[in-house]
């Protein structure tokens, strides 16, 4: 046995005094608990989806025509919900954009593509869930234009989406206007 080796036995035979089986897994455990927890998830993005669901409908997801536009946030067939599936944060003591008080915006969002009848435009409006209080009951929407099989979890919105938020328990959905989808 040359001395590389001689060491490598030494050294390994020593770790292996000092710990198990059962800590190397936990300490294993831990790190990944730890990773999962400081990464941040990342959002998916779901607007190509969505954008087909409106070219074959021909016509706004909110309305039939622009005479009969909802105007109230606290309505489901407002434009901006067109892919939204959950209680209304404006009907829960928050605002189409802010959670209320007392919740924490998700970490991660779904995000689709609505078109604004007033002005004929395609928007990218990226959806997030408000973590931290039981859910609202109020306002319930399930829109879901583009909306995919589960088994397509990144074209799917009837997850938790607080799953990386400090408190999983789901209150109410909001809505930013991320920007004008650009036609290709």
């Amino acid at each position: 046995m040359n001395w590389f080796d001689a060491a490598f036995e030494r050294s390994t035979r020593a770790a292996a005094r000092r710990t198990s089986r059962r800590s190397t897994i936990a300490r294993l455990g831990r790190l990944l608990v730890g990773a999962s927890v400081a990464l941040p998830v990342l959002p998916f993005d779901r607007s190509a989806h969505a954008a087909k669901g409106h070219a074959a409908a021909g016509k706004p997801a909110a309305a039939k025509d622009a005479r009969a536009v909802q105007t109230d946030d606290t309505q489901c067939d407002y434009w901006k919900y067109c892919a939204v599936d959950g209680f209304l944060c404006s009907c829960c003591g928050g605002s189409v954009n802010a959670c209320p008080p007392g919740t924490e915006p998700s970490k991660v969002s779904w995000i689709g593509t609505c078109r604004n009848p007033n002005d004929g435009k395609d928007y990218l409006v990226s959806y997030f869930d408000c973590c931290g209080k039981n859910a609202c009951g109020r306002c319930a929407c399930n829109t879901n234009l583009g909306e995919r099989p589960a088994y397509r979890i990144t074209l799917h919105n009837d997850i938790n989406w607080c799953m990386g938020s400090t408190s999983t328990m789901f209150h109410c959905t909001a809505s930013l206007l991320v920007g004008v989808a650009e036609k290709s």
